[in-house]
This record gives C-alpha cells, sequence and structure tokens, in this order.
C-alpha cells in the first residue's frame, strides 16, 4: 500500500528586513584660541630688579667713598669698586631667595655678562676716541689722494695724507694673502685629514707661531731675504714678514673649522666610491667655506695691525712707491706710529686719521670676507 504526500506549498509572504540608516553627528569644533608664546628668556622680572638695585646701590656707595670716606680719584678706580660692590650686593639679594648652587650660578653669569659689557665699552670708546681725534683730517678730500712728500710740520690739514700708506699696505697685504692662502688651507687639510707623529709635530710648531713676537718675524725676513738673498728693502720684503705673522693664526683657525665638518659627510661620500682627495675638495671644504673665510679675515686684520715688521724688512719714506719689489714702502699702521709720536698737534691729528682709515679697511674687508664665504643658499 503506498501514501503519495502531497507536495508543500507555502503562501506566507516573503519576509523583508529594512536597516535604518545610520546617522552621525560630528559636534561642532571648539573655537580656536590664539597660542599663547612661551617666554624662553633665561631672566625673570625679579632677577632684573635684583640687577638694577644692585647696581643703583654699588654706585651710590662708591660715589660715598670717593667723596666722603676716602681720597679716591679716577674713572678706573670708580669703575672696579663699582663692580665688586654690584657682586657682593646681588649675592646679597639673590640669597634671600635662592640657596648655595643657585646663588653661585646667578653670580657667575652675572660676572661674565658684566664683563662682556666692560669689554665693548671698552672697544666703542677706543673707536670713538680714534674718530674723533682723526676725524679732523680723514674727512679731507687730500687726505687719501696726496702723500706727506711735500708736507712740513706745521703745514695746516690741507696739505699732505696717507695716500702712499694706503697703497703700500694694499699691495703688501695682497702679496702676504696670496702666500698665506693657499699654505695656510693646505697645512690646515692637512692637520685635520691625517694623522701620526709628524701631524702632532707641525701642529706643535704652528702653536708656538701662533705667539711669535712680531720683531722676531721681521727680523728672520730680514736676515733671510734681505741680508742673505740681497733682496731689497721694499714692500715685497714687508710682505714676506706679514705672511709669517698671518700663517699661523690661519691655520690654526682653518684647523679649528675644518674639524667641525661631520664626518658623515666624509664617510658618504668614500663609500659612493670618491677619493680622499675628491672628498676634501668637493665636500669638506665647501661645507667649511664660511668658516675658512673668518680664519682669512682673522689673518689679515692680524697682518694689517703689523708695524715693526714693516719697519725692519720696508724702512720708512714718506713717497708714494707703487713698485712693492724696490725701494722703502710704508703702511697705514707704521705711518700711524710715527705720525702721533711728532710734538706738533696736526701731524699728531694726521696719524689718528690714518688708524681711522686702518679700521674702515678691516671692517670692509670683514663684510667683503663674510659675502665671500656666504653658501649657495646664502643663508650665512
Amino acid at each position: 500500500m503506498t501514501t503519495a504526500i502531497p507536495p508543500m506549498t507555502t503562501d506566507a509572504p516573503p519576509v523583508t528586513t529594512t536597516v535604518p540608516p545610520v546617522t552621525t553627528t560630528i559636534p561642532p569644533e571648539p573655537a580656536q584660541t590664539p597660542e599663547v608664546r612661551r617666554d624662553t628668556s633665561a631672566g625673570r622680572s625679579a632677577d632684573r630688579v635684583a640687577v638694577l638695585g644692585s647696581l643703583a646701590a654699588a654706585i651710590s656707595f662708591t660715589w660715598i667713598i670717593f667723596t666722603w670716606i676716602a681720597p679716591f680719584d679716577g674713572v678706573i678706580g670708580f669703575a672696579v669698586i663699582t663692580y665688586v660692590l654690584f657682586l657682593a650686593v646681588y649675592a646679597a639679594l639673590v640669597s634671600l631667595d635662592e640657596t648655595g648652587p643657585t646663588i653661585r650660578d646667578r653670580v657667575a653669569a652675572v660676572a661674565i655678562r658684566g664683563i662682556g659689557a666692560l669689554l665693548l665699552v671698552t672697544l666703542g670708546r677706543i673707536i670713538w676716541y680714534t674718530a674723533a681725534e682723526g676725524l679732523g683730517a680723514a674727512l679731507r678730500p687730500n687726505f687719501v689722494t696726496q702723500d706727506l712728500s711735500v708736507t712740513q710740520q706745521l703745514d695746516p690739514l690741507s696739505v699732505g695724507g696717507i695716500l702712499h700708506a694706503m697703497v703700500g699696505t694694499l699691495e703688501q697685504i695682497t702679496i702676504a694673502l696670496a702666500v698665506v692662502l693657499p699654505l695656510g688651507l693646505t697645512c690646515a687639510v692637512f692637520l685635520t685629514e691625517t694623522r701620526g707623529a709628524f701631524t702632532r709635530f707641525v701642529r706643535m710648531v704652528v702653536e708656538a707661531m701662533t705667539a711669535l713676537p712680531s720683531i722676531v718675524a721681521g727680523l728672520f725676513v730680514y736676515a733671510a731675504l734681505i741680508l742673505s738673498l740681497g733682496v731689497p728693502t721694499s714692500g715685497f720684503a714687508a710682505a714676506m714678514a706679514i705672511s709669517v705673522m698671518m700663517l699661523p693664526i690661519v691655520i690654526r683657525a682653518a684647523d679649528v673649522v675644518l674639524r667641525v665638518v661631520p664626518g658623515s659627510l666624509r664617510e658618504a661620500s668614500l663609500a659612493l666610491g670618491a677619493s680622499a682627495w675628491r672628498t676634501t675638495w668637493h665636500v669638506v671644504l665647501p661645507t667649511a667655506r664660511s668658516g675658512l673665510a673668518t680664519a682669512l679675515i682673522l689673518g689679515t686684520a692680524r697682518g694689517l695691525g703689523e708695524t715693526s715688521p714693516v719697519l725692519i724688512t720696508a724702512g720708512f719714506t714718506t713717497n708714494l712707491n707703487l713698485d712693492p719689489f724696490s725701494g722703502p714702502q710704508v703702511s697705514l699702521p707704521l705711518v700711524t706710529f710715527n705720525l702721533v709720536r711728532s710734538p706738533h698737534p696736526h701731524m699728531v691729528t694726521r696719524g689718528f686719521g690714518a688708524a681711522a682709515v686702518l679700521m674702515v679697511v678691516v671692517v670692509v674687508l670683514f663684510f667683503v670676507g663674510r659675502l665671500v664665504g656666504r653658501n649657495r643658499k646664502g643663508s650665512k
């Protein structure tokens, strides 16, 4: 017996599920408040008040000492006593709120800044005094267009000038730079890029030559060139003596600058297959170009201020000599030295005018050297 099961039919409607949309509500951003810059200065208002109060108290105490207590006199003594009292009063004020290490740190910081300010004031005083004393001669047109060949002791400032000294200084320092620049940079590279006993010996000799007296350099050139080789007394001999004084300054400064170049730059260049001399020429020297320009400026400033080597090797003359290889030739420091010793006021004024021109020349050379030593991006 067979039972048939009928097929099942489903008449129920299909089930549909509706998912409601999800909405995200972003809260509004809070109002942007302006950023308040942090005060990163080392000093506080209380410290500034303590410094000013200590300075006022020190000046008052010193004034009482000089006027009522002791028969002292002189600006230098007043400044020294004021400075000592200032440090003592400032230490006493700081000790009211701070402990021992903080007191020593504050006093040391104030003492160092005070010494720096004193040096700046002294330098400004020297520059102001020189410019004020030589202004009467330096502002005259004849001062840079005439020499002293026909100038007498009692002639007015409208007669005579320092053209011969300016030409002599320019020629001598140019010859000295032509000698010092290749030798100084080569020796600095040798000291930086090599190691060994001979390197230490060369560095010791350079350090010893840094303190070489200028008169010794002049006597050395006089004996080696003028007496031994028969070179005439001239601007060239003076330039050789000046180069002896400039060379150790340039070497030492350039050595320090080259050692500051990161070693990773050298390693990267060598890893790419460059040789040692290509690494030095294309990586090390361009990186240190600004510092090398500063080293040359320091050496040039040292050479511009030398007097005794020029006097020994080039002699003295009041005439304009355009040939540095024949005949006596003077420089601005030598003319200044001779003129300020004169008992006549006009000659002394000319000497201070020559010193003022020398300062202007040093400043101009400094700016020119900085422009030459700027890197390619011009950031330094």
